[in-house]
């Protein structure tokens, strides 16, 4: 087996991080959890930023301060899935943090070749796959800089950014 980066090591040197996903639901725990307050009401309050999703949202604004083009498209199923609105009304802490995050109607993706999983792609030459059960569990992560693999997720990232709505027009 090959070496290759992990995913922060991939984040930290990178220029550009794009993702995309492509899952009406992840796993999702129906008693306890972020997705269990929001259904029971909770929402992230703006004007408190140390409440929101850490530390992530710290390592993406400290990426995109040193000048990284982080995005995020997401392939939606309308209407949208409970889970899917559950991501939307906390996407602001993304986009707050740095993130430009962009959503596509699934059925205004029928003619665009999307590989099988959804993937991160760095600078255009490395592919981090995330691996998912049928429950939205994930089955783990692969990472490769296999030149098809990067080509077929460039052309399929930057298909579904051209076509999707960014978050801030977007409505469900």
């Amino acid at each position: 087996m090959s070496w290759s980066p992990t995913f922060d090591e991939l984040m930290a040197g990178c220029t550009t991080a794009y993702h995309l996903e492509m899952r009406d639901s992840y796993a999702v725990d129906y008693e306890a959890g972020p997705f269990a307050e929001w259904r029971a009401g909770y929402r992230h309050d703006p004007a408190n930023r140390a409440s929101w999703w850490r530390p992530w949202l710290d390592m993406v604004a400290g990426e995109v301060a040193r000048g990284v083009d982080i995005r995020r498209a997401r392939i939606v199923s309308e209407p949208v899935s409970e889970y899917t609105r559950f991501l939307y009304d906390g996407t602001f802490t993304n986009v707050a943090a740095g993130e430009q995050v962009r959503w596509l109607a699934r059925r205004r993706a029928s003619d665009i070749a999307l590989p099988g999983n959804d993937f991160w792609l760095f600078d255009g030459k490395w592919v981090h796959w995330n691996h998912f059960a049928g429950d939205g569990s994930s089955l783990g992560e692969e990472i490769t800089n296999d030149p098809v693999s990067a080509k077929l997720c460039t052309e399929a990232f930057e298909s579904v950014w051209t076509r999707a709505i960014p978050h801030a027009e977007y409505k469900i």
